[in-house]
């Protein structure tokens, strides 16, 4: 029986003498097994490899056990008269442990136990956590051995890597990955198992497309940085905004018509850049942005002219329109298990009329001008030109709506 976990073995005779306990925890390999015909727990740390023995039969006073699902315990021993304070040890393996050092402290069911040989531990096991590896060269890449269990920061860049290796996948620490300059043609939907995942680059790859597992995943709750720049992304997935905690966006030089259609749900990003793509309007939607820089430079995007307007009205409005209008303006829930899973789709696809009502499949549609400054603080410029201005998509619901904004267009002497 084997424990990996950081230990402090706090003397309880110290303060009587008046000193005190140096209060720092190490590294450690503790192994329960036989010696001279008693069973004892050995603890190697990496200042004594060969380790410490205490005898466990009848020798253990109390077992602390309030933080166990936190991977915490105490075992406190008769003599000597130590406390030895365990912690950062797996959870189940840990409840193990426990469970093994009962056994052996009431003498009973001993042959139950796995028990171990009590030999030095090898250096490597007792070494501290590592949390940040950087792996620049082919050549490094670990293809016999495991990444550390404990890395919190992950960097694999220019070894060709086609794919992510799964291995990667099980780093449940991890909170910064970047696998920037490989060849990566697309992601696992099983990268949203990274929980605590707040930085995820993608820099230089060969992405063509994102999934909608990826904007379910629990990356919602956690990413706050993506960097997809120099990939060949055409379009971002329809539930791209469900990734609500992120901050800094990078886009630049992919292939990307258009930017996603709910940008402006992406209400805590402040930094956004989507230089060198194909945009040539963005969305109603990025009105709503709050940034602190925005960099959409080498864009071919068209003059934005109010009168220039495409028309999907019908007359009357079917009852579908209506009823899916409905659905948005009084915030009725819906889904598959509700309503047709068409509709769910279309419903994703809402337009916000200037009158504050919902447009979904039936509206006029027209561009016009904005100065991005009335989004972000700092603009890089949008075209050598020196222009800071960028046609943005409006959708009205009614022929009403569309003409009250053109006579607002005509009284400002816009276009």
């Amino acid at each position: 029986m084997k424990l990996q976990c950081d230990v402090e073995v706090i003397n309880r005779m110290l303060p009587t003498f008046g000193m005190k306990n140096k209060g720092k925890s190490s590294r450690a390999v503790l192994s329960i097994g036989k010696h001279v015909d008693s069973l004892c727990l050995l603890i190697c740390t990496s200042k004594d490899r060969s380790g410490s023995k205490y005898k466990l039969k009848e020798n253990i006073e109390k077992f602390f056990t309030w933080f166990v699902e936190e991977g915490k315990a105490t075992v406190r021993l008769k003599e000597p008269a130590v406390d030895i304070c365990l912690s950062k040890a797996d959870i189940n393996g840990l409840k193990n442990f426990l469970s093994a050092a009962r056994l052996a402290h009431r003498g009973s069911n001993t042959d139950t136990l796995a028990l171990s040989t009590l030999a030095p531990a090898r250096a490597r096991d007792v070494e501290k956590p590592k949390k940040k590896l950087t792996i620049l060269s082919k050549k490094d890449y670990p293809l016999t051995s495991n990444f550390p269990y404990s890395l919190e920061q992950l960097q694999v860049s220019y070894c060709k890597l086609s794919r992510v290796d799964m291995r990667m996948l099980s780093l449940k620490a991890l909170r910064r990955l970047d696998l920037s300059n490989n060849h990566i043609k697309t992601l696992p939907s099983t990268i949203g198992d990274l929980t605590f995942l707040t930085e995820l680059i993608l820099h230089n790859n060969h992405l063509e497309s994102l999934s909608h597992a990826l904007c379910d995943s629990t990356l919602q709750a956690s990413l706050q940085h993506l960097d997809l720049s120099q990939n060949q992304l055409k379009v971002l997935p329809t539930r791209f905004c469900q990734l609500r905690e992120l901050v800094n966006l990078k886009l630049d030089d992919n292939k990307l018509v258009q930017l996603p259609f709910h940008i402006g749900r992406l209400t805590k990003m402040r930094y956004l850049s989507a230089a060198h793509n194909q945009l040539t309007v963005l969305p109603g939607d990025f009105r709503k942005l709050s940034l602190e820089n925005v960099d959409l430079f080498g864009n071919p995007f068209t003059r934005a002219n109010a009168l220039e307007h495409t028309i999907h009205l019908t007359f009357p409005l079917t009852l579908q329109e209506l009823t899916l209008r409905a659905v948005v303006d009084r915030r009725i829930p819906y889904g598959p298990h509700i309503i047709p899973f068409h509709l769910c789709g279309e419903l994703e696809f809402w337009k916000a009329c200037d009158c504050g009502r919902a447009c979904v499949s039936s509206y006029i549609q027209t561009a016009v001008s904005m100065n991005l400054h009335l989004v972000s603080h700092t603009v890089v410029l949008v075209d050598n030109m020196g222009g800071t201005e960028a046609p943005v998509q409006r959708h009205f619901c009614s022929l009403v709506c569309y003409c009250e904004f053109m006579d607002s267009c005509v009284q400002r002497g816009l276009r």
